[in-house]
């Protein structure tokens, strides 16, 4: 397989024909006849998620660095170029987007029934706009995917979406763009910081702004926490997830399955990808540190607590996506191998269980109209093959061994106990509840008395239903049963990722704790303009950092940075 893909150069268009692929497929719905645009939309999907598997064997973990990318002048006056490129964390993020959009397409087959090109159309883009978003390595090129991918979910959540669909999609959008203009800003700062820093070479490539950008510790500050408050309101962490609950419950199937599954995860890439790369000496800096592992614990206890007592069955899994991401935010925050392999686990495996949970409630929905538990009950009597495969897909999402929640969360906790054992101790509570809110709610759901007229006439799978169903089912098995070949694959990165973070914080922590014993030996108190002087270069994953040593030729500046007058 490898040698077939070299012969066909896959390496140098692959990343860009999944960007485009989407894009062509939704220009091809507008003039298709309204009945067609659901199929050209199947098929686009599938052939983009055929296009991608070949990622898993282009991609070599036995290099550092980006792969199978390329890049083109897209502004050369403004140093802005089209990069793009994959290491071992968004590789996998690029699978289960490809993975997960024909799916979402077939689960929308009979619940979207009104202004269908627009609907299959939206999606398209909106994948487009997820890839972009794992791919660019161009700080301008990813902000222009991050803001992309706004504006189908936006019109999906508004248009397709239940009775409080408005009030939903509002508040969703507010919510996300607010954070996203604040990262403008910074990205902004560290454009111009960075030019300056390379002799007015302006540059937006990411390799370049983490060579070049030299920031005093005190205005890191600011722009990790504008980074931070658009990652954590995207993930979302307490106490900035009230949007999700709003979004996942009026959102249509397809909607929450795409949130669940890959929106949410953005936020956590982005912490991966930018945030504690770029600013390693803030975030692990002993206080923001506590902090942002003291949310994550609050939110795996609180969004388990809170889902253990939801009526509505998809707002119930809504919550559980607050504490399912709560892991992987611990698991980032504790910097330990395992744990990062975890979180990375933990991002696919919440995309694969709780987007078959949406999928398993949308089909419910689609013949009760209703998604209260109360509703329901003694169901397994008359859809057995549903109430199987809903039993193991709740199974998985609990972390039964032998699925692939185990393994993630395992994996982070291990990790996390090694440098926040108290905190990987209530965290670990966390499985516990998340036990009693979903086998409580099917136990309510499939078990007791089957006593409601209505639920006596409800049909068991069809076989489109089983097409959405078995993939999903077969990969909790994959990945609980031999998670051996992703997590090979992911672990040059996490190492990468851990030593970078590390190797750049702490010159910063030691030049603090010295100015600490200094104050402390005269009894006195640093000035503000003492504390703002310390400059701390950004970190650079190693990879990067061995590719941009060498000096650029001239022709190299001029197509990767701009020199501004």
């Amino acid at each position: 397989m490898i040698a077939l893909l070299a012969s066909l150069h896959y390496a140098r268009w692959a990343l860009s024909a999944l960007l485009l692929i989407p894009l062509v497929g939704a220009l091809a719905i507008w003039p298709a006849q309204a009945s067609a645009a659901r199929r050209i939309a199947l098929w686009v999907a599938v052939v983009e998620f055929v296009v991608s598997l070949g990622l898993w064997w282009a991609y070599d973990p036995a290099m550092t660095g980006m792969q199978v990318g390329g890049w083109l002048p897209w502004i050369p006056a403004w140093g802005i170029t089209y990069r793009v490129g994959i290491d071992g964390i968004s590789l996998f993020m690029v699978l289960l987007t490809t993975f997960l959009m024909p799916l979402a397409v077939l689960g929308s087959w009979s619940g979207i029934t009104r202004r269908e090109k627009g609907y299959y159309a939206l999606l398209l883009v909106l994948e487009t706009g997820m890839l972009g978003v794992f791919v660019a390595t161009d700080l301008f090129l990813f902000y222009v995917f991050w803001e992309m991918m706004l504006i189908p979910m936006y019109f999906i959540i508004g248009i397709w979406g239940g009775k409080g669909r408005l009030y939903a999609s509002i508040k969703f959008f507010i919510y996300t763009f607010l954070g996203s203009l604040l990262m403008l800003v910074a990205i902004l700062v560290l454009y111009f910081n960075a030019g300056r820093s390379a002799g007015g070479l302006y540059s937006f490539a990411y390799e370049h702004v983490l060579r070049y950008a030299t920031l005093p510790v005190s205005t890191q500050f600011w722009l990790f926490g504008a980074f931070f408050l658009a990652f954590a309101i995207k993930v979302p962490m307490v106490p900035f997830h009230t949007w999700l609950p709003d979004a996942h419950v009026e959102a249509p199937t397809a909607g929450s399955v795409i949130l669940a599954g890959i929106l949410l995860k953005m936020g956590t890439y982005g912490f991966l990808r930018f945030a504690l790369p770029l600013f390693p000496a803030v975030a692990m800096q002993r206080t923001v540190s506590a902090i942002v592992v003291t949310l994550a614990v609050v939110g795996i206890i609180y969004g388990a607590l809170v889902a253990m007592v939801q009526p509505d069955f998809k707002k119930l899994i809504a919550y559980s996506s607050v504490s399912h991401l709560g892991f992987v935010v611990l698991g980032i925050w504790a910097l330990t191998v395992q744990s990062v392999q975890g979180a990375l686990m933990v991002m696919i495996n919440h995309g694969i269980s709780t987007g078959a949970l949406f999928f398993l409630v949308g089909m419910i929905y689609e013949r009760r109209h209703s998604r209260l538990v109360a509703d329901f009950g003694g169901i397994a009597r008359v859809v057995p093959a549903y109430a199987a495969v809903l039993t193991l897909v709740s199974l998985s999402s609990i972390g039964l061994p032998g699925t692939n929640g185990f393994v993630g969360e395992f994996l982070v906790l291990l990790g996390t106990f090694r440098t926040h054992p108290v905190a990987a101790a209530i965290a670990a509570t966390g499985v516990i509840f998340a036990a009693a809110y979903l086998l409580w709610a099917l136990q309510r759901v499939i078990y007791y008395k089957l006593d409601k007229p209505e639920n006596r006439e409800l049909t068991d799978l069809t076989g489109r239903e089983w097409g959405v169903l078995v993939p999903l089912v077969a990969v909790i098995l994959w990945l609980g049963l031999a998670p051996g070949p992703v997590l090979r694959r992911m672990e040059p990165s996490a190492r990468q990722f851990i030593a970078a973070v590390h190797g750049r914080s702490a010159p910063a922590v030691a030049e603090a704790a010295a100015r600490e014993s200094v104050r402390a030996a005269h009894g006195t108190t640093a000035s503000p303009d003492a504390a703002s002087s310390s400059v701390v270069a950004l970190a650079a994953p190693a990879g990067l950092v061995r590719a941009a040593r060498a000096a650029p030729s001239s022709r190299d500046s001029a197509a990767t940075g701009a020199r501004l007058p």
